[in-house]
């Protein structure tokens, strides 16, 4: 019982200094938390490396040039299909499910070109893919350029990236600690509406008062 009745006492005094902690201390303790969640997990997490190559589409002698921007435009949508990443897997060296996570292009509405961009841990890999993958739709459009009179060239081959793309620990400290204060600030606007709500529950309602009997008085 003494043990019981000292934590019942320590929880009181902590919930009254809480009381008494100005309201600015709410978002400085959750920036502060944020922050430090944030900045640990830019630390320990292994970083990512974006490779990029970049294809562009050549129409034939006796076709319209302005095909090639709309085929570019197609070609850049076919690249992440299962027919051309099956055919890089080979080149790339991973399965074609890993490509379809990791590879990622763009088009231009000024220019008939395709970049293709590959994410990995490694470097290396990341380049490794991207010029795959190039590889494989470049094929792909060789294939069917008789139809289309549109083939595709290697514009750019893709190189080992000597610098990570995945954000560094002071930017996700930093969000963190956005997250942390934003977090603090709506606990901020809860807390009065919890008080009030709270004295509206403990307030007494007086009782009615018992109606005088007349009958007897007529």
């Amino acid at each position: 019982m003494p043990a019981a009745s000292a934590a019942g006492r320590t929880r009181a005094t902590v919930r009254a200094r809480a009381r008494t902690l100005p309201p600015w201390s709410v978002l400085a303790a959750g920036a502060l938390a944020g922050g430090l969640l944030g900045g640990g997990y830019g630390l320990v997490r292994t970083p990512d490396y974006t490779a990029t190559s970049y294809v562009v589409a050549v129409p034939a002698r006796d076709a319209d040039p302005a095909s090639a921007l709309g085929f570019a435009q197609a070609y850049g949508r076919v690249a992440t299909q299962v027919a051309v990443l099956a055919d890089a897997q080979v080149g790339a060296g991973v399965p074609a499910a890993t490509l379809k996570r990791s590879v990622r292009t763009a088009t231009s509405p000024d220019a008939p070109m395709v970049a293709v961009s590959a994410t990995s841990h490694r470097p290396d890999l990341a380049a490794d893919m991207a010029n795959a993958v190039s590889e494989a739709l470049t094929r792909h459009a060789g294939n069917a350029s008789g139809s289309t009179h549109v083939t595709l060239r290697s514009f750019a081959r893709a190189t080992r990236p000597t610098e990570p793309s995945s954000a560094p620990a002071g930017l996700t400290g930093l969000i963190g600690a956005s997250a942390g204060g934003l977090l603090g600030g709506l606990a901020l606007l809860v807390r009065p509406r919890r008080a009030a709500a709270g004295s509206g529950r403990a307030a007494a309602v007086p009782a009615p008062a018992p109606a005088a009997d007349v009958r007897g008085q007529l």
